[in-house]
C-alpha cells in the first residue's frame, strides 16, 4: 500500500494518511500510545439486482432478530466469503481479530485491532481491499453504504474502540469520562467527518443515537459513546465511538479522535 502525491510533492486531496501521520507522530499523542479496534460492517449484495444476499428477489426476509451472530442456511448468507476474507487477512498479516453476522441478514462485520496509531488505518484499508477482491471472485458486490436498505433494518457502521495509556492505567475510567466530554464539545465536527450518508443511519433507532444528539452511557447501544460494563467495573480500559459510518475514512476518524482527546483541539 502507498499514499499518493502531486508532481509538486503535495498530498493529493484523498490522501488523508498524510495529515493523520502528522497527528500520530506528535510527541503527546505518541506518548499516550493510542490503541484502536475498528468494527467494520458491510453488506453483501447480489450482483445483478443489488439486493442483499439471501433475500428473495423483490421481497423481504423475516424481520430482524435471529440473524445477529446467527448460524444456519436460513439465517447466515455468504459465510464462505466471510471466512475466506478472514483467512486471507490472517495470511496477509492483518491484525484481524474477529467476524460476526450482523443484525440485518446479508450484513456482516469484521474487526481489526487492537492496532496502534496510524497502523489502524493502514490495516483497515488493506482489509477492505482484500474483501473487495474476495467478493469479486465470488461474483458478489460488497457495499459500505451506511443505510443500504430503507425501512426497519439496521444500518452499517464502523464502531471505533479507543484507549490511551492513561485510560488503561488504574483510575482510567475517570480519564475516559474527561475524554468523552472533549468529544462532546466537537460533536458536529466529528459527525461531519464520520462518513457520507450517515444521517440516514443515525436516526435514534436501530441501535444508534440521533445525529444531532451526543450522549454516552454504560452498556448503552443507543448512545454516541458506549462504555462496557467490564470497564466501569474494573475502573479502566477503553470506550467505543459508535458514530462513524461504514464508509468512513479510518485515517480521518482515528486521527481526529486522538486530536480531540489528547491534543485537546476545540
Amino acid at each position: 500500500m502507498c499514499d499518493a502525491y502531486t508532481p509538486a510533492g503535495e498530498p493529493i486531496p484523498t490522501n488523508k494518511r498524510h495529515s493523520a501521520a502528522k497527528i500520530f507522530s506528535h510527541p503527546e499523542v505518541a506518548a499516550e500510545e493510542p490503541w484502536y479496534g475498528i468494527e467494520q460492517e458491510y453488506t453483501l449484495l447480489q450482483k445483478d439486482v443489488k439486493w442483499p444476499l439471501g433475500w428473495p428477489q423483490g421481497g423481504y426476509p423475516g424481520p430482524q432478530g435471529p440473524y445477529y451472530c446467527g448460524i444456519g442456511a436460513d439465517k447466515a448468507f455468504g459465510r464462505d466469503i466471510v471466512d475466506a476474507h478472514y483467512k486471507a487477512c490472517l495470511y496477509a498479516g492483518i491484525n484481524i481479530s474477529g467476524i460476526n453476522g450482523e443484525v440485518m441478514p446479508g450484513q456482516w462485520e469484521f474487526q481489526v485491532g487492537p492496532s496502534v496509531g496510524i497502523s489502524a488505518g493502514d490495516e483497515l484499508w488493506v482489509a477492505r481491499y482484500i474483501l473487495e477482491r474476495i467478493t469479486e471472485i465470488a461474483g458478489v458486490v460488497v457495499s459500505f453504504d451506511p443505510k443500504p436498505i430503507v425501512g426497519d433494518w439496521n444500518g452499517a457502521g464502523a464502531h471505533t474502540n479507543y484507549s490511551t495509556k492513561s485510560t488503561r492505567k488504574e483510575g482510567g475510567f475517570e480519564v475516559i469520562k474527561k475524554l468523552i466530554e472533549k468529544l462532546g464539545h466537537r460533536h458536529k465536527e466529528h459527525i461531519a467527518a464520520y462518513g457520507e450518508g450517515n444521517e440516514r443511519r443515525l436516526t435514534g433507532r436501530h441501535e444508534t443515537a440521533d445525529i444531532n444528539t451526543f450522549k454516552w452511557g454504560v452498556a448503552d447501544r443507543g448512545a454516541s459513546i458506549r462504555v462496557g460494563r467490564d470497564i466501569e467495573k474494573e475502573g479502566k480500559g477503553y470506550f467505543e465511538d459508535r458514530r462513524p459510518a461504514s464508509n468512513m475514512d479510518p485515517y480521518v476518524v482515528t486521527s481526529m479522535i486522538a486530536e480531540t482527546t489528547i491534543l485537546g483541539k476545540q
